[in-house]
């Protein structure tokens, strides 16, 4: 008689944990084992929530020198970092969405960025420049195509007054309602210095 090769010998294994990790318990209860799963997930759900807020914060966001050094610094420099209300804004306000499974897609495509500074594409004032207008790029195509949702969540063309604002503004937000544009199509550099060459490339 033949031994089992390596492949059946898996199958076994692993059908033998099954069996054990089915088998009713004999030392617990079933409303134990149920009390003790809710808990557990209760602060599995609480940790990975506290996870993704931690990453949202400010401090997060400026705590690699590549953020701090460079589009940090511009941000200081606005009114959305200080204003007459005390209104500030910060990094996740701008680039992380709200809603949680938007929020969860977000941070999943920001290992892409984990992986750039492990590679140290950006970590010199020189490089970041360099890629300046290529990353400025990314953010207007994803604000585009969201509709500028970020910026909607303090900015709600619908509830402004155009009548208390100067007639410049009056005419371009009468005409970006009308035409169906969005926030990103006309105030790109609030934030950050805007990258050379972006009005003859980015801002089409």
């Amino acid at each position: 008689m033949s031994e089992p090769g390596p492949g059946k010998s898996r199958k076994g294994f692993l059908a033998c944990i099954w069996a054990v990790a089915m088998r009713p318990s004999a030392r617990f209860s079933l409303l134990a084992l149920l009390v003790a799963g809710g808990v557990g997930g209760v602060l599995f759900w609480g940790a990975f929530n506290w996870s993704m807020e931690l990453t949202n914060t400010e401090a997060f966001c400026v705590s690699c020198h590549e953020m701090r050094d460079n589009v940090y610094k511009e941000l200081k420099e606005t009114v959305h970092y200080t204003n007459r209300t005390g209104v500030r804004a910060i990094c996740s306000d701008c680039h992380v969405p709200k809603e949680w499974i938007y929020k969860v897609k977000r941070k999943i495509e920001a290992t892409n960025e984990l992986f750039h500074k492990a590679l140290g594409t950006i970590d010199t004032p020189e490089k970041f420049e360099a890629h300046r207008l290529a990353l400025a790029q990314n953010v207007w195509k994803t604000m585009k195509a969201n509709d500028s949702h970020e910026c909607r969540n303090c900015h709600a063309m619908a509830s402004m007054d155009l009548t208390k604002q100067v007639r410049p503004a009056q005419r371009m937000h009468k005409a970006a309602a009308e035409k169906g544009q969005t926030c990103i199509d006309c105030h790109k550099g609030i934030a950050h210095k805007l990258p050379q060459g972006w009005d003859s490339s980015a801002a089409k």
